[in-house]
């Protein structure tokens, strides 16, 4: 290794272990190398991550990338911890010097193993929602109505430009499949109204 970060990320990696009273954890597996991680959040009411760790069973990269992710985290919020996670090649050259790009999937495999996490936390903060809307995208808060009605005021028509006007789906995407499903109801609704209308 060339960097002298890399390798205190290595001998000395933070936040290796387990959460117990996690409220998300998540795994992900390479078929590249064979190697697996587990990473465990701590989130509190505000969606702001209060402790993150990992246990990986890699090389030295995965831990190191592994270690500076979950060091990373530490106090941004959910939504974004998911959108650092959506770009581990710029994780890694941000802060190691002589990262090499055979080892990116290391990096990769650290951050989808978070994503899948905020995913997983995302998903439960869903199901428990009591509020008077339903809540869409909980990374950024983003309920049923305010994406209906940014589709028909801007002509909406794809999930990028539905993010782009609410940030809905700018973090761990998980609403994706929700998001796609109001942009297609908008659509046959407008479209039935057309059709009545003539």
């Amino acid at each position: 290794m060339n960097s002298a970060l890399i390798n205190e990320h290595f001998f000395n990696p933070k936040n290796v272990g387990n959460i117990d009273d996690a409220q998300a954890a998540a795994r992900a597996g390479s078929v590249t190398c064979g190697a697996t991680l587990r990473v465990s959040l701590s989130v509190d009411e505000s969606q702001r991550i209060t402790d993150a760790k990992f246990k990986s069973a890699g090389c030295s990269y995965l831990v190191a990338a592994s270690s500076l992710l979950t060091e990373q985290v530490k106090g941004k919020t959910t939504a974004e911890a998911a959108v650092l996670g959506q770009f581990p090649k710029r994780l890694v050259a941000e802060h190691f010097d002589g990262w090499p790009a055979d080892r990116d999937h290391c990096a990769a495999l650290a951050c989808e193993a978070l994503i899948s996490a905020v995913k997983q936390y995302s998903d439960s903060v869903r199901e428990e929602w009591t509020g008077d809307e339903a809540l869409i995208c909980t990374c950024f808060g983003v309920s049923e109505r305010t994406i209906e009605n940014e589709i028909k005021e801007a002509q909406l028509r794809t999930i990028d430009e539905v993010t782009k006007a609410c940030n809905a789906g700018a973090g761990c995407r998980s609403c994706y499949l929700l998001i796609e499903e109001i942009l297609d109801d908008c659509w046959r609704t407008a479209g039935s109204l057309e059709i009545a209308n003539r």
